[in-house]
């Protein structure tokens, strides 16, 4: 479990000066309001549609996959909004990082803090099953502000990427641990604590079973809040952060628990998880983060790709 980030005098290397320029160019940004910092984020996306040609065809391929029935317009649309909303997500994480809790607490709103209180004070661990929609970062600054948690996170190869995030991300939360460390997680939640799990990237074949998600009726899917639930003796409380649509701020809302979950078949679990998945991600569609090669792996290794 990390609790504190660990500077070390190293990160000052020049191979580090240029990333250090970027954070100084970030901070500045920090005394932008929102609305400004969002126009800014809006326009590095559109730059960004134009630079990265092979994220532009993943993200267009997860919509035809997922949506085979959408007009070439609304795909086309929807692609753009979500460039648009990915370019803010850099100031999203910025301000998650940076923002005072005084400012955090001027731009947003929570709804649902109830079903987590309740749950903790029955001496249960909550699992907040949450997507990786492009406001993340400032959904769990803003958790943080009203109870602190434990993120499941997956340490940087860079150095000084991994002293920011680790410093940016224990502001108003507890700990993180690597998102293998099974073991501490299951310590952390029969504490209890609260944690935030995701199950809808494409983690590999070795840990999936393959389920429909939206219209892909063999997506690569992960079992993990089955056992986490069984094993830290926790409730899933679905989770969702989104930024409001006139840029002002940012929203997070729980659910209540989900009743007879876990169940007696992960597979099942993890069909009923696809579903919750699929009910947040349409709620605000081009916040999500559809960059991601989601359906990577294959049931059969001989398959072929479905990003060729």
């Amino acid at each position: 479990m990390v609790e504190k980030a660990q500077f070390s005098s190293h990160l000052y290397h020049p191979k580090y000066w240029l990333l250090w320029l970027g954070v100084g160019f970030m901070r500045l940004t920090q005394m932008l309001p929102l609305a400004i910092q969002m126009k800014l984020g809006s326009g590095l996306g559109r730059l960004a549609m134009k630079l990265v040609g092979s994220r532009v065809k993943t993200a267009r391929r997860n919509l035809e996959l997922c949506f085979p029935d959408m007009p070439e317009a609304e795909i086309q649309q929807l692609l753009k909004q979500n460039f648009e909303e990915t370019g803010k997500a850099v100031f999203d994480t910025a301000n998650a990082w940076w923002w005072s809790d005084e400012k955090i607490q001027k731009h947003m709103t929570i709804k649902g803090k109830e079903h987590v209180e309740q749950t903790l004070a029955n001496g249960q661990g909550v699992i907040l099953f949450a997507v990786h929609c492009l406001p993340l970062e400032m959904g769990a600054r803003i958790f943080g502000q009203f109870q602190p948690g434990v993120g499941v996170y997956r340490p940087h190869n860079n150095p000084l990427m991994e002293y920011l995030q680790v410093k940016g991300r224990l502001r108003s939360n507890k700990a993180l641990v690597p998102k293998r460390d099974l073991r501490q997680m299951v310590r952390s939640l029969r504490e209890p604590n609260v944690i935030w799990y995701t199950a809808d990237q494409d983690f590999g074949r070795s840990s999936a079973i393959f389920i429909p998600f939206f219209n892909v009726p063999d997506a690569a899917t992960i079992t993990g809040a089955t056992t986490l639930a069984k094993l830290g003796k926790a409730k899933v409380l679905p989770f969702f952060v989104e930024r409001n649509s006139d840029d002002t701020g940012y929203n997070i809302e729980i659910q209540p628990a989900l009743e007879n979950f876990p169940g007696e078949n992960e597979v099942e679990d993890a069909k009923r998880g696809n579903k919750i998945i699929e009910q947040t991600i349409s709620r605000n569609m081009s916040q999500y983060m559809w960059l991601h090669r989601r359906f990577k792996t294959r049931p059969n290794k001989e398959d072929a790709s479905l990003y060729r």
